[in-house]
């Protein structure tokens, strides 16, 4: 069996690509980054180091590595033959891989079972989204969906920022979850033992979404403004925790009543996210978790999200609202997403500001909190 995994990073190899290779499958890794590419391809294996309470090291071997860049033929004969194709590249960057793998799918010879896609991305229907790039791309629906199976998945591990001289090895957090939906596979389901295949995905992805994502940037935020350098710092500051914890009780609250989540089991998955933060032994830092802070305040996003549907059902937002005001304060030259955030901070009176970065409409009901909180800016 083998598997092309769009993303070479510390995600894509310290997680999917870690997964995949326990299940069986040799590992294609397609990147744009030459470094990073060259050094894979001269490695035999790359170890997987967990940290955290039962934490084991895992050696990867069996995989290969292509430059997305500058070997697209290659590439193209990799998916042609390929039984899986996931991707761990970013929301925004779907758009640029779909191309060459519609001309993988083109390239496959009739007969063969349908290759399996799956984007493993921190965003709602991110396969849905490579789908319909894919299918542009191609020209041809009918005929991509003759050749791809395509299931959305929703994705949880931390993976810190890592130490450069660690090579291509990997820290992780013991803690992992990959979750893929069942219904687009009928019977035929892809052999990874170490995903969970549901019928109902919806609550898993917003679950995740809402709970880790709107936490962990929380954290990253709120320690931001505090001076704090690490997540776990930032976690052990009480007030920074308490912020998060009472965010997360506002996004529990809305998990319960969409999903009809239980109460107790949706306290518990709560506790243990919250735990995850306090892990002193990853090395993750504020700086890493809240870049892209425009991308992180937008319509669907960990944020506005969950406070919009909240506010849409008459429910408490106070919290999540303080945490998009903490998300504002993130000035960070090196990022340019925080760049364009402070420049627009200056350019714009707040409503437009509002309309502008979180999409939302000025009759939303949560829309007067928003831009009371841009005003006190």
């Amino acid at each position: 069996m083998k598997a092309v995994h769009f993303g070479a990073g510390n995600i894509g190899r310290g997680f999917i690509g870690l997964l995949l290779h326990e299940a069986g499958y040799e590992v294609v890794f397609a990147d744009v980054n030459a470094d990073l590419i060259e050094a894979i391809s001269a490695a035999d294996s790359y170890d997987v180091h967990e940290v955290g309470a039962g934490g084991r090291t895992k050696t990867v071997t069996g995989f290969r590595a292509i430059n997305s860049a500058r070997d697209e033929e290659s590439l193209v004969r990799e998916i042609a033959t390929a039984d899986v194709v996931t991707t761990a590249v970013g929301p925004n960057v779907l758009r640029f891989v779909a191309p060459v793998i519609a001309t993988g799918l083109a390239a496959r010879e009739g007969g063969r079972p349908r290759l399996a896609v799956m984007a493993c991305e921190n965003a709602i229907s991110a396969t849905d989204i490579l789908a319909g790039e894919i299918r542009s791309a191609a020209g041809d629906a009918v005929a991509v969906d003759e050749r791809a199976v395509f299931a959305n998945t929703a994705v949880d591990r931390i993976v810190p920022g890592q130490d450069p001289a660690a090579g291509i090895d990997v820290t992780v957090e013991t803690f992992c979850e990959w979750v893929i939906e069942a219904t687009p596979f009928g019977g035929e389901r892809p052999d990874i033992p170490g995903a969970h295949f549901v019928d109902a995905l919806g609550p898993y992805i917003e679950r995740k979404l809402f709970t880790v994502n709107t936490g962990h940037a929380t954290a990253a935020y709120a320690g931001f403004v505090a001076g704090h350098e690490r997540i776990a710092e930032a976690f052990a500051d009480p007030e920074v925790r308490g912020l998060v914890e009472r965010v997360l009780r506002e996004t529990s609250a809305l998990l319960v009543a969409k999903h009809e989540l239980d109460p107790a089991e949706q306290d518990a998955y709560r506790e243990k996210i919250l735990a995850r933060f306090a892990n002193d032994a990853l090395p993750d830092t504020v700086v890493r978790v809240g870049r892209q802070p425009l991308r992180k305040l937008s319509r669907e996003e960990r944020f506005i999200g969950p406070a919009a549907q909240l506010a849409e059902r008459g429910m408490l937002t106070d919290d999540l609202v303080e945490a998009v005001g903490a998300a504002l304060r993130f000035d960070v030259a090196e990022d340019p997403e925080s760049v364009e955030l402070q420049q627009l901070l200056r350019d714009l009176d707040p409503a437009a500001f509002v309309e502008r970065v979180t999409g939302l409409p000025a009759d939303h009901p949560l829309t007067p909190h928003v831009v009371a909180v841009v005003a006190s800016h």
